[in-house]
């Protein structure tokens, strides 16, 4: 089976984390979290992947063709322009000749998608839509549909109070190829505005699968942080580790000192070196590269690769991106800090 992930977009809300990485870049316990959604992919029986890209296409293109280790086949097709989802889709129609998944590569999940393709054969539908369930579906694309799972209309960010329904577009669908035809080719089409009103209204089936499962898009900062908050605590399963512990995970080629006080759930990246009388955690992702001086305190936040801090430097609850050297004494609190700038979360 085939997927493809649409990932063209600049991730806006989520700067100045995307300043240098496109959105499904970001790492997500160390890796990036389109690498870790294709590895998902290739655990379901997912062979063939084709990637979608527009904004700093030469990263993930870059990142992929030197990746030989996913043992799958990856096309990364650039837009010349920005296609939008339905439009990205249409672009990449020579490659699907039979059912696929479509993803937002934004997207941070455990819907079971052995059961998502087998609820849309069952169905006998052209489109399946995942659908996750949301206390507030107001900043979201609502579906209603009928007792036997048939979508029979959709509602874009409806008003508090107002929507029919509170399950929302998960960003993830099962299509025919043949629901293509319909999209026109080199234009900007939105597959949730455009595609699907049109599919409804010519008759096509187009099916619900209500998945209850861990969902959540990283599109802010908020959001990035509360996805790592929840590995954490166990609330969203990632398939390397167990997080419902308070152990120290990683421990490759780390070099701590024996004063240093570590206190899980930690995870540390390879070739990490603490310093005498480091506190760090809990609930602290350290990525690679990380160098800690004396007497650093860091907790509840994630800390990218290649990262030295010097002594007396404290973090709490904060974003410290790829590269960044923080001189002794720094003080980050509720802050993403990269190499341009240090901005309060908002």
């Amino acid at each position: 089976m085939k997927a493809l992930f649409l990932a063209g977009g600049k991730g806006t809300r989520l700067k100045p984390l995307t300043d240098h990485l496109p959105k499904p870049m970001v790492p997500i316990m160390g890796v990036p979290l389109l690498e870790r959604s294709i590895r998902e992919l290739k655990r379901c029986g997912v062979n063939e992947i084709v990637i979608s890209t527009c904004y700093k296409s030469d990263c993930i293109e870059g990142h992929f063709d030197a990746d030989s280790r996913s043992g799958m086949t990856i096309h990364c097709i650039c837009e010349e322009k920005p296609l939008g989802t339905g439009g990205a889709i249409k672009n990449c129609q020579k490659y699907f000749d039979g059912t696929f998944l479509i993803f937002n590569s934004d997207i941070l999940c455990n819907i079971n998608l052995k059961e998502l393709v087998g609820f849309h054969k069952q169905k006998g539908a052209d489109v399946t839509i995942a659908a996750t369930k949301v206390e507030d579906p107001s900043s979201y694309g609502v579906i209603e549909y009928d007792p036997d799972g048939s979508i029979v209309s959709f509602t874009e960010k409806p008003k508090l109070g107002e929507a029919k329904s509170n399950y929302i577009n998960a960003g993830i669908y099962v299509f025919e190829p043949r629901v293509l035809d319909l999209i026109p080719q080199g234009q900007p089409v939105s597959v949730e505005r455009d595609t699907f009103p049109l599919l409804l209204k010519k008759g096509f089936r187009l099916a619900v699968f209500r998945g209850d499962d861990y969902w959540i898009d990283i599109g802010t900062p908020q959001k990035y942080m509360q996805a790592h908050s929840d590995i954490f605590s166990g609330h969203c399963a990632v398939s390397e580790n167990n997080f419902q512990s308070d152990k120290i995970y990683g421990l490759s080629n780390a070099d701590l000192d024996p004063t240093a006080k570590i206190t899980g759930p930690v995870w540390l990246g390879k070739d990490v070196h603490v310093g005498a009388n480091a506190v760090i955690g809990p609930n602290v992702v350290i990525g690679n590269g990380f160098q800690a001086g004396r007497g650093c305190e860091i907790r509840d936040s994630v800390i990218w690769n290649d990262v030295s801090v010097g002594s007396g430097v404290g973090i709490d609850h904060s974003v410290v991106t790829s590269g960044c050297r923080m001189e002794s004494g720094v003080q980050c609190e509720d802050t993403i800090y990269s190499q341009e700038s240090k901005l309060p979360f908002s």
